[in-house]
C-alpha cells in the first residue's frame, strides 16, 4: 500500500546542510529497502497560486489557500505493507528531516 507523508515545518527557512545531508541519507535507504515511490520539496506558501474553476471559469489568486503558522514543506510518497510499518518510517523520516509529518494512505 502506498502512504504520503507529509512535512510540516513551522518556519520559512530552509533546511540546513545537515539537515539535507540526513534527508539524503534517509531516501537512500527508502530506495535500497524497496519503500521509496517519490519524494520533493515545496517552495514557501507564498509562492502558490490558488485555482478555483467551479462555475466554469477560472478563478486564481496568489497565496496559500489557507493562511496558517504549519505549512506543507515536501513530502514522500512511500510503499510500505502496512500502516504500522508507515508509520516507523515516517518516524524515521521525521527524525532525519527534523520537522513534524503527518501519514495518509491512499485510497
Amino acid at each position: 500500500m502506498q502512504y504520503l507523508v507529509s512535512v510540516i515545518d513551522d518556519t520559512a527557512r530552509l533546511a540546513t546542510p545537515d539537515e539535507m545531508a540526513a534527508i539524503d541519507a534517509f531516501n537512500d535507504r527508502l530506495q535500497a529497502e524497496g519503500h521509496w515511490v517519490f519524494a520533493g520539496g515545496l517552495a514557501s506558501p507564498s509562492s502558490a497560486t490558488v485555482i478555483d474553476n467551479r462555475g466554469g471559469r477560472a478563478v486564481f489568486t496568489d497565496g496559500p489557500f489557507l493562511e496558517s503558522k504549519e505549512y506543507l514543506i515536501g513530502f514522500w510518497v512511500i510503499e510500505a505493507p502496512d500502516l504500522d510499518v508507515a508509520l516507523k518510517l515516517a518516524a524515521d523520516g521525521s527524525m532525519h528531516c527534523n520537522r513534524k509529518v503527518e501519514v495518509r494512505p491512499f485510497r
